[in-house]
C-alpha cells in the first residue's frame, strides 16, 4: 500500500484517539494485524518479507497497555520531533497477565501492567524501536515502570515494561483486577469500593481524570489509597 494513500491515515482507519489526550479512552485501539506506523499512516506489513528489514538494529518491546495503540506511539514520538516509523505486530504470548498498575499516572488514568500468570495466553503487540525511539518511550514510562527482558519469548530479545508499584488486587476475589479494558468502568469500580477515592477524585470517572491530571499531590494520595486494597508484584513469569 502506497504511503500516500489517504485511506491509510490513522484518522481514516479509526486509530486517531490518543489516550494521553483523552484519558478515558485508555488504553486506546491496538493494532490487530502486522502494520507499519509511518508518520500519521498505518500500512500493511508483510512479517515474513518486510519485517526483517524494518526490525534490524531495533529493540522489540511488548505492550500490555497504550503502547499497543499506534496513536499513542505516534504522539510520544511526535512530541520529541522523532521520526515515526515503527513496525507493530501482534504476537501470541504465554504466562503474561494484564492487570492494573497500583498507581495513578500523570494523565489521570490507571494504566495496565503485566504480572505473572502461568496459564495466560493472549495476543499482545510488539513494536520494534530504534535507539532514539526507545529512549523516548522509556522516558514516558519512568519512574513508574522499568524495562526488563521477557523470558522464554517468541521474539528474540523481547523487552517489556513492568510496574514499580505492583498490580491491584480485587478485594472480593483476591485475584489481580483485569487491566487494559474499559477505563471509565474501572475507575467507577474503584470508587464504588472506596469512599476515600470517591471523596478525593469522584464522583464520576470524568472528575477522576480531570482532578488527577491537574495535581501531583492528588495522584500521590490516590495512589496511596489504591495500594491499601492490596497488590501483587508486576513482572514476567
Amino acid at each position: 500500500m502506497a504511503p500516500s494513500d489517504p485511506t491509510r491515515t490513522l484518522t481514516a482507519l479509526g486509530y486517531d484517539t490518543v489516550p494521553a489526550l483523552t484519558p478515558l479512552s485508555y488504553p486506546g485501539r491496538p493494532v490487530t494485524a502486522p502494520a507499519l506506523l509511518l508518520g500519521d499512516r498505518l500500512l500493511d506489513l508483510d512479517p515474513e518479507h518486510e519485517l526483517p528489514r524494518w526490525s534490524a538494529d531495533r529493540t522489540p518491546v511488548l505492550a500490555v497497555g497504550s503502547n499497543a495503540s499506534p496513536a499513542q506511539v505516534a504522539y510520544k514520538l511526535h512530541r520529541l520531533g522523532l521520526d515515526v516509523a515503527v513496525p507493530m505486530v501482534p504476537v501470541r504470548t504465554r504466562g503474561i497477565g494484564v492487570g492494573c498498575s497500583a498507581h495513578i499516572g500523570r494523565n489521570g488514568y490507571v494504566a495496565a501492567a503485566p504480572y505473572p500468570d502461568p496459564g495466560a495466553e493472549r495476543r499482545l503487540v510488539v513494536s520494534w524501536l530504534d535507539t532514539a525511539q526507545l529512549k523516548a518511550v522509556d522516558a514516558t514510562e519512568l519512574p513508574n515502570y522499568r524495562r526488563v527482558t521477557v523470558p522464554d519469548s517468541p521474539v528474540p530479545g523481547l523487552q517489556m515494561y513492568v510496574g514499580e508499584y505492583g498490580v491491584l488486587v480485587d478485594p472480593d476475589t483476591g485475584a489481580p483486577r483485569p487491566g487494559g479494558g474499559d477505563q471509565a468502568g474501572l475507575l467507577s469500580a474503584l470508587m464504588a469500593a472506596s469512599a476515600e477515592l470517591t471523596a478525593l477524585l469522584g464522583p464520576t470517572p470524568d472528575d477522576w481524570v480531570r482532578r488527577a491530571a491537574a495535581s501531583p499531590s492528588v495522584r500521590e494520595e490516590g495512589t496511596r489509597i489504591l495500594r491499601t486494597a492490596g497488590t501483587v508484584p508486576s513482572g514476567p513469569v
